[in-house]
């Protein structure tokens, strides 16, 4: 059973010695930034964390204040997001969007609804493929990821529903009708990485044009967004496309009440319970219980993985949490030529305290 007390103590310690701590253009929780020594930029996993930390805001207003800070570091007065380069079309640059639309309503400050005005004309201009989905990335040409799925999905739902355009919600309906079709695996309930509608990557099966392996973390990204939406749109089939979803999950998780980070390969060696996968999960299980769409025993189940992540994968170094079995990144193609296997999935670096696996903590907490 889920320590609450516990959980809750560790998310404010987060909060306030990792997020509130961190220098807007120096982000502790951005692994990614550390690693591979890249400039501050406009990014989903600093958008996440700052969404995550929001879910807290109505006990603590000051987080207000860090997150016009922090958004304000990367958005001009102008309402510009001077390191977002739009003819890439990265799906990953509109998950701030969310950030945006709501510090507008906190604030009204007008900055911030130009500069989600500039996200919503990238998809607005979206390469699609013929089904009508949106392209991952300019450089990864028709391809369908399910990361998409929560990066782009409910901030045009959210978008769609401040102007009062219809068309969002139905195109986001859409979009998903098109990955439950494509993507989703009959015999398990759970979704590939990837589909190529050319068939022409290097991980790209001939006939079904999807990647090799089931990713838990990209199952859980969709989960996330699937709640997500459920709480804009209020739509009874997406509802049940996230109840689908979690059950599936559910009948994957092991004994502790974890997920693997190949959920659909239990006995393969190197296989390991993955903390930012099995968080999506437990975020997703447990909302999508206050919205209705599923039982009181999916609620428990994803109370209980979180329950095992704070008791077995979180410790502390001094007085700042440390999320550990974090899979720092996982992709398709591009120039490393991933290919999808199993093998590569479980080759990527496992890391602490990265976004990924922080900001659904809190995500999770907040629920809980």
């Amino acid at each position: 059973m889920t320590d609450i007390t516990k959980t809750g103590q560790i998310a404010r310690d987060y909060i306030d010695r990792l997020i509130l701590a961190s220098d807007p253009l120096c982000p502790k929780w951005n692994r990614e930034n550390f690693i591979f020594r890249k400039e501050p930029r406009w990014n989903y996993m600093d958008s996440c964390i700052i969404r995550a930390m929001l879910m807290f805001a109505d006990e603590r207003p000051e987080l207000w204040d860090y997150a016009v800070r922090f958004v304000s570091s990367y958005v001009t007065p102008e309402g510009d997001i001077p390191t977002v380069e739009r003819s890439d079309f990265n799906l990953d640059s509109i998950c701030g969007g969310r950030n945006l639309l709501a510090l507008y309503a906190k604030t009204g400050d007008k900055r911030y609804f130009t500069a989600a005005e500039l996200l919503r004309e990238q998809l607005a201009q979206q390469p699609r493929l013929r089904c009508g989905s949106f392209w991952h990335k300019a450089i990864y040409p028709r391809q369908i990821w399910l990361d998409g799925a929560y990066m782009a999905l409910p901030f045009l739902a959210a978008y769609g529903k401040a102007k009062g355009e219809e068309s969002c919600t139905e195109d986001v309906l859409a979009q998903l009708r098109n990955i439950r079709s494509l993507m989703r695996d009959d015999s398990t309930g759970l979704y590939y990485h990837g589909y190529c509608e050319a068939r022409d990557t290097c991980w790209a099966d001939p006939e079904t044009g999807l990647s090799p392996n089931i990713w838990l973390r990209a199952n859980g990204w969709l989960c996330a967004g699937l709640a997500d939406i459920c709480e804009i749109t209020g739509d009874s089939e997406c509802a049940e496309m996230l109840a689908e979803l979690l059950d599936a999950l559910r009948a994957c998780v092991t004994a502790d009440g974890m997920l693997l980070q190949l959920p659909t390969l239990p006995e393969l060696g190197g296989n390991y319970p993955e903390t930012s996968g099995t968080l999506l999960f437990a975020y997703a299980a447990m909302k999508a219980y206050r919205l209705g769409a599923v039982s009181a025993d999916t609620a428990a189940d994803g109370r209980r993985a979180l329950g095992t992540v704070t008791e077995r994968f979180v410790s502390y170094d001094g007085d700042v949490p440390v999320l550990r079995n974090i899979c720092l990144m996982g992709g398709l193609g591009g120039t490393e030529k991933r290919d999808g296997s199993a093998e590569y999935y479980l080759s990527e670096r496992v890391v602490e305290n990265d976004a990924k696996g922080i900001a659904p903590f809190l995500m999770a907490a907040a629920e809980l």
